[in-house]
């Protein structure tokens, strides 16, 4: 009697209750497979920490899952774009670099390492905007939506950090050369 009772309030009450995502948790474990690589590289080269990279990895997932079973690339990369606001300036660009008086020829004589360490040293918003355009492969339209750039700002930005990157990279090799 117990049993046909509690069937019966079961049953009933099924059709009250919220109904899990049809798509579940493999539709999450495609958005971060699809994704992890790439916002975790993001983040890290940002803070050039280990452990925080991980926590705003894991902080944008936790956001853009939250409100989104599916979510786009895009979407994820706007997620992680607000949590590394709470630790980096982003939204304006703070260089402007003059034009090079002479040509520097970094290109072949460059060291991994040199090149790390002038990508760290640039400001947020050409930081991201370089690693964005020229390792991620983002279009400047898409970087520019994410940011909350104009298509123009988003080039300059682009150009700016090109122009520290290779004043960098020149003062390191002539360090080298002349020790």
């Amino acid at each position: 009697m117990l049993l046909s009772i509690q069937e019966k309030n079961t049953v009933s009450l099924a059709p009250c209750l919220p109904q899990p995502p049809s798509l579940g948790v493999e539709s999450y474990r495609e958005a971060y497979e699809r994704n992890c690589h790439r916002v975790y590289a993001l983040a890290f080269w940002m803070t050039d920490n280990e452990l925080l990279a991980e926590e705003l990895m894991a902080n944008s997932f936790r956001r853009v899952l939250a409100s989104n079973t599916q979510p786009s690339d895009e979407e994820v990369d706007r997620a992680l774009i607000d949590e590394l606001r709470t630790v980096v300036p982003l939204g304006t660009l703070s260089l402007d670099c003059a034009p090079s008086a002479q040509a520097h020829s970094v290109r072949y004589s460059t060291l991994r390492a040199d090149l790390e360490r002038a990508v760290v040293q640039l400001p947020g918003t050409e930081k991201l905007i370089f690693l964005m355009h020229d390792v991620e492969r983002y279009d400047h339209a898409r970087i520019a939506r994410c940011l909350g750039l104009t298509e123009d700002e988003a080039r300059l930005g682009l150009h700016q950090a090109r122009l520290r990157l290779r004043e960098l990279l020149a003062r390191s090799a002539s360090f080298v050369r002349n020790n």
